[in-house]
């Protein structure tokens, strides 16, 4: 679910917690986190800076206010059809909601203050587990490595130098230029016979690697 669709546009609003917000998550999705000052904010806004202080006390403020969005854009299902398919669902969420806001990721586990969004997902995903039988120290585990995949792996999609299945042909180009199978032979066949041949998608990688780590935690759960 996609709570910010675009740029706020309608000056007419009235200033609000909810138009600033908003307002700041198309700012940095457009220009990135570190772009973004209350200043260039209030200009996006039409307003002084100061104003929007009445509605938030702090740039950190501001930003804790984003990070709780982006959690509240991660769906988390019933249940009803498992744990595994639960916990699958809510990490292909969790990686699109970061692939539309990537200045998020290196945020999304470093503020000290948390919004109900953000209590309401750990305790979810916390619950998932333990309702499935896992005792608090492999629930510990299994949070842990779900996440640092998950984040992981946005970390790395959001660094590639391209967006999307398709390379560019320049990107192309350039990795061509490197290769020269009599030094890469390995690296050289990886790259001429599956990540350059037509349809390929980095990103396709994800939910193979997913699959794998929930395999495990089911087997360790049968385990225990």
């Amino acid at each position: 679910m996609t709570l910010f669709a675009g740029p706020d546009s309608d000056e007419r609003l009235p200033l609000s917690r909810d138009r600033i917000l908003r307002a700041a998550v198309s700012f940095a999705d457009e220009q990135g986190i570190a772009a973004l000052s209350m200043r260039k904010l209030g200009e996006s806004l039409g307003v002084e800076a100061m104003s929007l202080y009445n509605y938030v006390a702090n740039k950190d403020a501001l930003l804790d206010f984003m990070i709780d969005a982006v959690f509240a854009e991660i769906e988390l299902p019933s249940g009803d059809a498992g744990w595994i398919a639960a916990l699958r669902s809510r990490s292909v969420s969790t990686r699109q909601a970061l692939a539309r806001h990537r200045w998020a990721i290196v945020l999304m586990q470093s503020r000290s203050a948390s919004g109900p969004s953000t209590l309401t997902h750990h305790d979810w995903v916390i619950g998932t587990l333990r309702g499935a039988g896992f005792s608090i120290e492999m629930t510990a585990h299994a949070f842990s490595l779900l996440d640092s995949y998950v984040y992981g792996f946005a970390q790395q999609e959001a660094s590639l130098p391209f967006e999307g299945a398709a390379l560019p042909p320049e990107v192309v180009a350039t990795f061509m230029r490197q290769l020269r199978p009599d030094l890469y032979p390995h690296l050289s066949e990886f790259a001429t016979e599956h990540v350059l041949q037509p349809g390929y998608d980095y990103g396709q990688e994800f939910e193979f690697g997913l699959d794998l780590i929930l395999d495990g935690l089911e087997k360790a759960l049968l385990s225990a």
